[in-house]
């Protein structure tokens, strides 16, 4: 059984025991997350599609952790301008663990 779903301007497809790491949610670790954004949801080759999204279907996660991604360095260059900048940048995230695919019929 499997899933995907919509959080953060992203899809994700999960099935129960996944850990994904999604953009920062306003949770702290230990905390439920309840996705209300399912698009799909297929068990054993019965898939049932959202328009857009499924009604009265649950997906439910624990947050793992939360943590910034690894340094990113964005250079803009001129050449015989004399121009030049330099900065950087890191992405929060949140690692949300599946515990539960639930499709109310």
């Amino acid at each position: 059984m499997y899933a995907v779903i919509s959080t953060g301007g992203k899809q994700y497809r999960v099935s129960k025991g996944d850990t994904i790491q999604i953009e920062k949610l306003d949770k702290k670790e230990g905390d439920k997350v309840l996705f209300e954004k399912i698009l799909l949801i297929s068990d054993k080759g019965k898939v049932s599609i959202g328009k857009p999204f499924l009604e009265k279907s649950q997906i439910e996660g624990v947050v793992k952790s939360q943590g910034r991604d690894d340094k990113i360095s964005i250079i803009k260059f001129n050449r015989r301008k004399h121009f030049r900048k330099q900065a950087g940048h890191r992405q929060s995230y949140t690692k949300v663990e599946i515990t539960k695919i639930a499709e109310v019929k």
